[in-house]
């Protein structure tokens, strides 16, 4: 098996986590560097929010605030053991977090169903622990829902896409489908919040399987 930073990949157990800390280790900015809106609230009344984990976060969070409907988008870590990590503890493979990005949509200009497209292939969703050069379970593939509606639609969504897949010729989808209220949120410090557009020609590390399913939810 792979080793990162001297371990085998794998999933830690919550013995193997750090201890973390009671509260965040940093300041995170108020403002979107980009749209212009909060990063932590409050957000408008109707509004959802979705988290998407699909490798790492500088280009992933990109491809969501650029989408219309999208009001703010948050980088952070999430699906791990340790409270209040910090980025080089999360790059240890111990925490159990995955690069996380938040994103707070109105559903009336964009549904939930476009957003798990945009998720689905950006990334490559069967490669475990990887994504092209990022190794580790910090990139690994995680959708975190937010309510019994989300959850089924990312079920529905991750079954088609599955078969297309298949039909391409590549393997089974390692994606984690996981309850947000059971795993929270830590943003990530503001070196990491809307990085590529301080950044514009910074490294990205996405990369699609090349499938698309066009509209395959109805989402226009």
């Amino acid at each position: 098996m792979p080793f990162v930073r001297g371990r085998e990949l794998r999933m830690p157990t919550p013995e193997e986590a750090p201890p973390g800390r009671p509260a965040p280790a940093y300041e995170v900015p108020e403002m979107h560097a980009v749209l212009g809106t909060p990063l932590q609230g409050p957000y408008p009344e109707g509004f959802e929010v979705g988290d998407f984990a699909l490798g790492c976060f500088w280009g992933a969070e990109r491809r969501f605030w650029q989408t219309l409907g999208v009001w703010t988008t948050l980088t952070g870590f999430q699906g791990g053991f340790t409270p209040h990590p910090v980025d080089d503890e999360v790059r240890t493979g111990l925490t159990g977090h995955a690069e996380t990005v938040r994103v707070v949509f109105d559903p009336r200009k964009v549904p939930y169903e476009r957003l798990l497209r945009l998720f689905w292939e950006a990334h490559d969703p069967t490669q475990g622990f990887r994504q092209g050069n990022d190794v580790g379970t910090h990139v690994r593939s995680v959708l975190f829902t937010h309510s019994p509606a989300q959850q089924a639609a990312a079920e529905r969504t991750r079954d088609r896409y599955q078969q297309a897949l298949s039909a391409a010729g590549h393997g089974g989808i390692t994606t984690e489908i996981l309850p947000a209220a059971r795993h929270p949120f830590y943003p990530a410090r503001a070196f990491h919040q809307q990085y590529l557009a301080r950044n514009p020609a910074g490294y990205c590390g996405l990369g699609g399987t090349g499938v698309e399913l066009g509209d395959p939810f109805g989402t226009n």
